[in-house]
């Protein structure tokens, strides 16, 4: 009699059945089994064989599904690490979101769900010995990091395109559903048949047909976002991570991990070529290139960009609230030239509510944060917690009726483009978009439109072939407070993002009132490198990553206190010199409970996770205080 640990997609570790006789000739590690599990059959996958358990109480597996496996050795073995390094995250959840729902529930397509693609008629020429080190490494089929600093987003899909490998397995990954139809025409020349489409906005018969294509061997080349970098291919020698310092390839709820690290891991696994790709690679990426752990590739294309001009709020003059007058004289004369123009806010709602006598700023009871005012319902709004509550008519301080707007928020700013240049904006934040069924390329509502006003939620899904003549940033700084020690990189992408979508020789306005930061030095001259290494030298002497490992524990419930917390953090600290832990801090939810966090930071991986596990084991049942762990690697 031989036993089996079948694995099932549900937050459960491997359950022990028996194989009968008739099926053992096909039990092989990553099959896909029917199994009886809570008095119904379940599909599962078989892990391996089990030694001969003590219970007498074990039941027969129902049935082998297929030939060959759904999860080959390479994949398996990404299982396990995951479950190793995501420390709370057993092998049921692992799987659970390795491969979607579909994979183990056929679910009839209804229809081909077409995925337009947006055709470019730019050429982009590639050199092709700046790709020989690339195509090298694919004809020897060994694994090997590439890290590719391209000139712009078309060069990217140019690129992936040219060094597809004919008739062998690979992935393609892109952060948001909307680079799909950006990138498809690209790799659908080269691909064809061959091609399959796969991200979470497919339908649920949509992605059981594309799961049974890459299953059946029909369909070789992976096209997705980063669920994709886990479809069950075999023999995968390409896998190319596109805009990778993109923080949409993390998870921010369930299992959180990095599709980008797991793409290194698994090309690791797979002894296949990973090729990361971005016009602002991250500063993780960067630093493992200056170890020649990645190899860099930076080719050297001209091409005439945008002029950035940094504008100081502290002397600029203010016609409107946010609106500075260059900004405007600018936008005026872009607009008699028939150009489109391009304002950004990264804020929500109208103004804030200050009152005119005390100063008192209205702000959430529970989380202390300054109330967003919404002019449309009269509405005070808390961007942190969620909690709403009506317009106050006097101060809650000194009861006095004089309530002012103070700042400006995306509200306030449409209304005022409106006064100044007689056109009414069109509108783009996620209030908007909850409002509206809007599609994922915004470049379709944009036609025609003259002036567009967004938070980065636009620039986030409008295609780079939308040119625009002239972009403002309105509250650069609201990108650079923000309490994250990667804020300078990210407000760096998002700048540098916004300037492909204007056309050459026009100019992207940047308001700040610390025009001294370093970021914009480096940002008006385009010169990423010296920016990185700035950035690498700040983080070394705070010891943040790349030159430190984190992890962020975040656990909530009625019965939670930082008691418990607190003399766990003393244990882990005396014995082991090397973790440092910051917190408890406490938040309010949405759902009115308290969250707790800490972070450990350590130089050593390895002390960062026993150090983790201690802790869990010290603070108790915690699988009842609903702990979710984020590891930073």
């Amino acid at each position: 009699m031989e036993f089996v640990d079948v694995l099932f997609p549900i937050n459960l570790g491997p359950l022990t059945y028996k194989c009968p006789e008739h099926l053992i000739g096909k039990a092989h590690p990553g099959m896909l089994v029917s199994a009886p599990l809570k008095k119904q059959i379940t599909k599962g996958i078989i892990l391996g064989k089990s030694s001969a358990p003590i219970s007498d109480n074990i039941k027969n597996i129902s049935d082998i599904h297929g030939e060959s496996p759904l999860l080959e050795p390479p994949l398996l073995k990404l299982l396990n690490w995951m479950a190793d390094y995501y420390i709370i995250a057993n092998k049921g959840l692992v799987l659970k979101n390795m491969l979607p729902q579909e994979t183990f529930k056929r679910v009839k397509a209804r229809s081909k769900g077409k995925t337009e693609d947006k055709e470019s008629n730019e050429i982009i020429e590639i050199d092709e010995n700046i790709l020989s080190k690339i195509k090298e490494s694919l004809s020897k089929r060994e694994y090997k990091t590439f890290l590719v600093h391209a000139p712009s987003p078309l060069y990217e899909s140019a690129m992936v395109a040219k060094i597809l490998p004919q008739g062998k397995s690979a992935i393609i990954l892109v952060p948001e559903i909307v680079h799909i139809s950006h990138v498809l025409p690209f790799i659908k020349e080269i691909a064809g048949e061959r091609l399959c489409v796969l991200h979470s906005g497919l339908s649920k018969g949509q992605r059981s047909e594309a799961m049974e294509k890459i299953i059946s061997g029909q369909c070789n080349v992976v096209l997705g976002t980063r669920m994709a970098v886990f479809a069950p291919l075999k023999n995968v020698s390409l896998i190319s991570v596109m805009h990778e310092h993109s923080s949409s390839y993390r998870t921010e709820e369930g299992l959180r991990f990095s599709a980008r690290d797991i793409a290194v891991m698994r090309g690791y696994l797979e002894k296949a070529a990973v090729v990361l790709s971005s016009v602002c690679p991250s500063i993780e990426s960067v630093y493992n290139s200056k170890r020649n752990k990645y190899t860099l590739i930076r080719p050297d294309v001209y091409s005439q960009q945008p002029k950035i001009r940094i504008l100081n709020m502290r002397n600029e003059r203010q016609p409107a609230p946010n609106l500075s007058k260059t900004v405007i004289n600018e936008a005026l004369s872009s607009i008699r030239k028939n150009e489109k123009i391009m304002f950004v806010i990264n804020r929500k709602g109208y103004s804030m509510l200050t009152c005119k006598e005390c100063g008192c700023t209205e702000t959430c009871g529970k989380c202390s944060i300054p109330l967003m005012f919404y002019k449309g319902d009269k509405s005070l709004r808390c961007h942190y917690c969620g909690a709403i509550a009506g317009s106050p008519e006097k101060c809650r301080r000194c009861g006095s009726f004089s309530l002012e707007p103070a700042g400006s928020g995306i509200e306030r700013v449409e209304e005022n483009i409106k006064k100044v240049f007689d056109i009414e904006p069109l509108r783009i934040d996620s209030n908007m978009l909850k409002r509206k069924r809007i599609p994922e390329d915004l470049s379709d509502i944009t036609e025609g439109k003259p002036i567009i006003l967004g938070t980065k939620l636009l620039t986030k899904r409008l295609h780079s072939s939308e040119k625009f003549g002239m972009a403002a940033v309105l509250n650069a700084d609201s990108y650079l407070n923000q309490p994250d020690f990667r804020s300078a990189e990210r407000t760096f992408h998002e700048m540098y993002g916004i300037t492909d979508k204007i056309k050459p020789g026009g100019s992207l306005f940047i308001q700040t009132r610390m025009p001294q930061n370093y970021i914009f030095r480096h940002l008006k001259n385009y010169d990423y490198a010296s920016f990185c290494d700035e950035e690498l030298e700040k983080r070394k002497e705070m010891l943040y990553p790349p030159f430190s490992k984190l992890a962020l524990i975040t656990f909530n419930g009625r019965d939670c206190d930082t008691v418990r917390a607190e003399k766990a953090i003393k244990e882990i600290i005396s014995i082991n010199k090397g973790v440092e832990v910051l917190g408890p801090s406490v938040t309010p939810t949405k759902k009115g409970e308290d969250e707790y966090s800490l972070l450990f930071k350590a130089v050593s991986k390895k002390n960062l996770h026993s150090s983790v596990k201690r802790f869990l084991e010290l603070l108790g049942s915690y699988k009842c205080l609903n702990v979710k762990i984020a590891i930073d690697p």
